[in-house]
């Protein structure tokens, strides 16, 4: 069985969310805690949403020095998946596994809504499950979620293929060019503001779009 590692940070809010998100998808959860020296043997990574270290300096800027991310960064050397969940995208984005930056909100509140997002990429580790140029619809809820970078990181992920999600019906928070997610060059790792962890079950999410991601990485690695 596919195991995929969630790591929890102080002041993570949906590491639980995102291990049921993984058990209910067919994987195995495992927990991994912030100051670990090691992956514990997983086939993937999850980075969760949450306010890690209270957000203090920047979003993401402290939880990039814990001692697992130094695992992180060198498993997904190595064409690990490793996603990256809001807080988590911030995270990867801190420790230059991706470009760019996210900032505050151009309207300068906490956006909480079931946003439309177009999947731009359908050839990633957590992308491969849609089609390119489909609709879903996922949870946003973020205050520091508008995608920054300059003009030439802006053209090469645009013309290298890179952008991975981008908003549809309205940019909630200022996203340069409409941006809610993108990948690395290799496609292992996939950031985005989203939270396809709360669009699993009926009961609680707007769709079943978040199955999407998990089938996805599942499907990756049976092919690896």
């Amino acid at each position: 069985m596919t195991r995929i590692g969630v790591v929890t940070f102080p002041g993570s809010l949906d590491d639980q969310d995102a291990r049921r998100a993984v058990e209910l998808c067919g994987a195995e959860p495992v927990a991994l805690w912030h100051d670990a020296a090691d992956l514990g043997g997983v086939d993937a990574v999850i980075l969760p949403g949450g306010f890690s270290y209270g957000d203090y300096l920047r979003c993401g800027a402290i939880a990039r020095f814990s001692p697992i991310m130094a695992e992180v960064v060198a498993a997904a050397g190595r064409g690990m998946p490793v996603l990256g969940i809001c807080n988590g995208f911030q995270v990867l984005c801190e420790s230059h596994l991706l470009p760019g930056a996210l900032v505050r909100n151009d309207r300068l509140t906490f956006v909480c809504r079931d946003q439309k997002l177009r999947v731009e990429n359908d050839t990633t580790a957590w992308t491969n499950d849609f089609t390119a140029g489909q609709e879903i619809t996922i949870v946003l809820k973020n205050g520091e979620g508008s995608y920054m970078a300059d003009d030439e990181t802006l053209a090469r992920l645009e013309g290298e293929g890179l952008v991975a999600f981008r908003y549809v019906g309205g940019n909630p928070n200022g996203s340069r060019n409409d941006i809610a997610g993108i990948t690395n060059p290799r496609g292992n790792v996939v950031g985005l503001m989203p939270h396809p962890e709360h669009n699993v079950e009926e009961l609680t999410g707007p769709s079943l779009d978040g199955q999407g991601f998990f089938r996805s990485v599942e499907a990756f690695l049976a092919r690896v």
